[in-house]
């Protein structure tokens, strides 16, 4: 067996699909809270496909920029696969369907199903500086646009008291 869980991550909760195998799922979807007896609760079912499918799964999860964060890290320290798809990805093999429904429950299925259909990188921890320089990269731009935007300003301001 190939078994895979799928997570949607959301402000403090995330919702949970898993596969035993390519169109299998195992059990109904369910939501769990991003607290210690939340992802407790996560770790025990995760630990049961594993006994019924003999395999660890991976955890699929999408990008949210910064809700995933507490999972990621959870998972990370326990020494699970984890699988973070960016969104542009899933939204893609989301809508090769005929219908659009967006719900929780049918975007974890999706992400299931996309880790058999698609070869996903598994997820690489990023190192502290290149956090720290993507951050003060990011506002760099917003205080170099900030400063665009006063210079503007004051522009059209002398333009009307200087005509």
């Amino acid at each position: 067996m190939n078994p895979v869980v799928g997570l949607v991550v959301a402000k403090g909760e995330s919702q949970v699909q898993a596969f035993l195998d390519k169109k299998q799922p195992y059990k109904k979807s369910f939501k769990v809270a991003h607290t210690l007896e939340g992802l407790a609760i996560l770790l025990d079912f995760i630990r049961e496909v594993e006994n019924v499918s003999g395999g660890r799964p991976p955890i699929v999860l999408e990008s949210t920029g910064h809700y995933h964060t507490p999972v990621v890290q959870f998972f990370e320290d326990i020494g699970y696969l984890l699988i973070i798809v960016n969104p542009l990805i899933s939204y893609r093999a989301k809508s090769s369907s005929l219908r659009k429904v967006k719900t929780d429950v049918i975007d974890a299925r999706h992400l299931c199903e996309l880790y058999y259909k698609e070869d996903l990188e598994p997820y690489k921890q990023r190192g502290i500086q290149l956090l720290n320089l993507r951050n003060l990269t990011r506002q760099h731009e917003n205080i170099t646009g900030l400063f665009v935007q006063t210079k503007l300003q004051f522009q059209a301001i002398l333009d009307q008291v200087f005509p």
